[in-house]
C-alpha cells in the first residue's frame, strides 16, 4: 500500500477502460488499498470489480470527478479520443495517466488536450502482461508532467517499475514502441530460424534452449552498438565487415535450399557488401547504420 504522504490514506484512483489490462490495473489498486473508481463503455465489465470493492461510475466524467489520479487504458487512440470527448472539462485539476499504446505524435496531441483543460498529463505504456501487474518485472515508461510523476510515482509503482523519460509526452511512446519493435524483429527472425533448423532435422525446442543460453552475450554487444551509432565511430564488433560478409552468401543459400525466408539475411548481405565496397571493410556490423534509409 502506498500513501500520498505520512499519515494520509492511499491515493484514490480512477481507471477508465476495463479490458484485460485495465481490469488488471484496477484490481492491483484495489488489492493495495486504493479507493478505486472504474468506468467502462460496456458497464457489464464493471461488475467483478464492483464486487471486489470498486465504485462503478455511471459516466466517464463522473468517474474522473471521483479521483485526483486518472488512469486511462483502452484499445487504441481512437478509443482514447472517444473517452476524452466524454470526460471533457471534468479532467481539470487532475492528473491523467494514459497507458494506451500509440505513436509519439498522438501522445503529444493528448498532452495538448490536457494542457488546454488545466490537467497534468503523463503518457506511458505497459511492458508486460496483465497477470504480472503489481510486480517489479512489468516496466512502465512515462513522460510528460514531471510534477505529476513526482507526486504519483509511488502509486504508479504499485503496478510495476515506472521510469520517467522527460517532459515531452511522446518520449515514453518512443521507448515503448522501440522496445516492442526490437522484440518483434528478434522473434520473427527466430521463428524463421526454427523453421530452418527443423528442416535440417534438428529439434527446434533443443535449439531454442541452446540459443537462450547464447543470448547472455548480447547485452554488452547491444550497448557497444548503441554507443558506436551515437558517436559515429564503428569498431570491428563481431569482426571486420570484410570477414563477416564472406559468410553471408552461405547463410542466404542455406535458407534458399530449404525454402526459408531470406529477406533479412539478403538485406544484411547487401548492406555489408556496399559498406565494404565503400571502403569500410575494417569496421564492424554497427557501421551498417550509415546506410539505413539511403537508396542502395
Amino acid at each position: 500500500m502506498t500513501t500520498t504522504s505520512a499519515g494520509e490514506l492511499p491515493t484514490p484512483v480512477t481507471v477508465l477502460g476495463l479490458g484485460n489490462m485495465g481490469s488488471a490495473i484496477a484490481q492491483v489498486f484495489l488489492d493495495r488499498g486504493h479507493p478505486t473508481t472504474v468506468w467502462n463503455r460496456s458497464s457489464a465489465k464493471t461488475g467483478p470489480l464492483a464486487e471486489a470493492g470498486a465504485v462503478a461510475a455511471p459516466t466517464a466524467a463522473a468517474a474522473v470527478e471521483a479521483s485526483p489520479l486518472i488512469v486511462l487504458c483502452v484499445l487504441d487512440y481512437e478509443a482514447v479520443e472517444d473517452v476524452l470527448a466524454e470526460v471533457g472539462s471534468a479532467i481539470s485539476g487532475r492528473v491523467l495517466v494514459n497507458v494506451t499504446s500509440g505513436s509519439p505524435s498522438r501522445a503529444r496531441a493528448v498532452q495538448r488536450w490536457a494542457d488546454e483543460r488545466g490537467a497534468q498529463y503523463l503518457d506511458g505504456g505497459v511492458m508486460g502482461d496483465p497477470p504480472d501487474l503489481g510486480s517489479e518485472h512489468v516496466m512502465f515508461p512515462f513522460s510528460g508532467s514531471r510534477a505529476a510523476f513526482d507526486a504519483h510515482e509511488q502509486t504508479l509503482r504499485e503496478l510495476g517499475t515506472p521510469t520517467y523519460y522527460g517532459a515531452d509526452a511522446g518520449l515514453a511512446s518512443v521507448e515503448f514502441m522501440a522496445q516492442v519493435a526490437v522484440a518483434y524483429e528478434l522473434l520473427i527472425g527466430f521463428l524463421h530460424t526454427l523453421r530452418l533448423v527443423q528442416k535440417e532435422g534438428v529439434d527446434p525446442a533443443e535449439f531454442a534452449a541452446r540459443m537462450a543460453g547464447s543470448l547472455a552475450a548480447y547485452p554488452p554487444l547491444l550497448t557497444a552498438i548503441g554507443a558506436a551509432v551515437r558517436d559515429g565511430a564503428y569498431p570491428p564488433d563481431l569482426g571486420p565487415l570484410s570477414v563477416q560478409s564472406a559468410l553471408m552468401g552461405d547463410l542466404v543459400e542455406h535458407r534458399i535450399s530449404h525454402g526459408v525466408d531470406t529477406v533479412r539475411m539478403r538485406e544484411v548481405k547487401e548492406l555489408m557488401e556496399q559498406r565494404v565496397a565503400d571502403g569500410h571493410g575494417d569496421e564492424g556490423f554497427s557501421s551498417l547504420f550509415e546506410l539505413l534509409g539511403k537508396r542502395r
